[in-house]
């Protein structure tokens, strides 16, 4: 009864819209356009819901979908000196990060530990923005800066992303801002002028399909820019939508905070080891995960395929997972894939279970079991050298 009363106080909680908390520039558009529910994120308001998960995942797949993802607050590192600094952070070895390309970077503690896992564009020398997953990475930065003698400055910018997603989406752009959108490589960003509005559009995406993100670089016009791309739209059926978990997961897109956390390093993480990159220069953090490179883990993230029924609840806090009747870690995601027909997810295992194949027993939230099977990462690995609607 009490478990039952909790579901129930859960799905009638109402957030309450405070000054205290960040709102995008498209937050009161993405009220217009129906959002019915929005998470905190970054300090801000994040879009939810728009509609049923598996309508917003069809129209992800078929047109194009407009996503306000302001909450990917973007700090800027900047100065003679920014370089530096930003390399300094990552195991990742930017010093072969060329300007107007982006990387997916993992910002590093002194023990390993993954603080925070931001896009990073280097839109113009000695300027480099990390946009960010959940959390104060944007402080650790500072905090590295304000213990070196570097010249540079760690700021946050009047820069605000939007997700312009799908298979349409360049063709859709095409008509804001002109065939240059073709030029665009995967992870590369530029300038454009997005009828009138000073955009830099990158390449990059929470999904496993093409896409971009177009960053405003004028709060002031949230509204201007948002009705401008879903105007462009209307023959493709441009319709705002929130994130959807089930494509990022198929791609093996990582949530920071829930999949993987501070106390967490790359080598936990199934895909993550390749971004360790063997470099001469210096980095937080990089005697610790030399030392695990050597020595291995206990312990890694990797998928789960679920078994059964369609899964229509979601995860409300972690699932326990089982072998032999033995907790062995457990799962920070499960969802159903309309794509693939099966529940997927991930799963923190022992590293003697971290192959695919392994059977384990999962628990919900609910106190019911299911069957799950460990599985690599992407669930999907699609080609995504040159957007959907290219002209060569």
């Amino acid at each position: 009864m009490v478990n039952e009363r909790e579901e129930m106080l859960a799905k009638s909680a109402t957030l309450y819209f405070g000054p205290w908390y960040r709102q995008s520039p498209f937050f009161k558009a993405t009220l217009r356009a129906g959002c019915t529910a929005y998470d905190i994120y970054n300090h801000m308001y994040l879009p939810g819901y728009y509609d049923d998960p598996e309508t917003e995942y069809k129209l992800l797949n078929e047109g194009v979908t407009l996503w306000d993802v302001g909450v990917e607050r973007t700090v800027q590192v900047s100065g003679p000196d920014a370089d530096v600094l930003i390399d300094r952070i990552t195991c990742r070895d930017l010093t072969k990060c060329a300007v107007k390309q982006g990387k997916y970077m993992l910002v590093i503690a002194p023990d390993g530990g993954i603080v925070n896992d931001p896009v990073l564009l280097h839109p113009e020398p000695t300027v480099w923005w990390m946009q960010l997953a959940d959390s104060d990475a944007g402080l650790y930065a500072l905090g590295v800066a304000a213990q070196s003698d570097l010249d540079v400055e760690v700021s946050f910018p009047d820069v605000h992303p939007v997700q312009v997603q799908g298979p349409q989406s360049a063709k859709a752009l095409e008509k804001l801002v002109g065939a240059g959108i073709y030029d665009l490589k995967y992870y590369w960003c530029d300038r454009f002028d997005a009828r009138g509005i000073p955009v830099v559009i990158s390449r990059t995406g929470w999904t496993a399909i093409p896409g971009f993100e177009v960053n405003l670089l004028d709060g002031a016009r949230g509204d201007d820019l948002w009705n401008a791309i879903l105007e462009t739209g209307d023959e493709f059926g441009v319709r705002p939508t929130a994130p959807s978990e089930a494509r990022r997961i198929e791609a093996g897109i990582f949530n920071y905070g829930s999949d993987m956390r501070l106390t967490d390093t790359p080598f936990h993480v199934m895909g993550l080891e390749r971004l360790v990159e063997e470099q001469p220069q210096d980095y937080v953090g990089k005697d610790a995960l030399e030392k695990i490179r050597r020595q291995g883990v206990d312990r890694k993230l990797v998928g789960i395929e679920l078994l059964g029924a369609e899964l229509r609840a979601e995860m409300s806090e972690y699932w326990n997972a089982y072998e032999a009747g033995q907790k062995i870690g457990y799962l920070t995601d499960a969802v159903w894939s309309p794509g693939l027909e099966r529940n997927i997810g991930y799963v923190w295992v022992p590293i003697r279970l971290a192959e695919p194949g392994n059977r384990l027993d999962v628990e919900t939230e609910d106190g019911d079991h299911i069957e799950g099977i460990t599985a690599a990462i992407p669930f999907v690995d699609p080609r995504k050298e040159r957007p959907a609607g290219s002209l060569t």
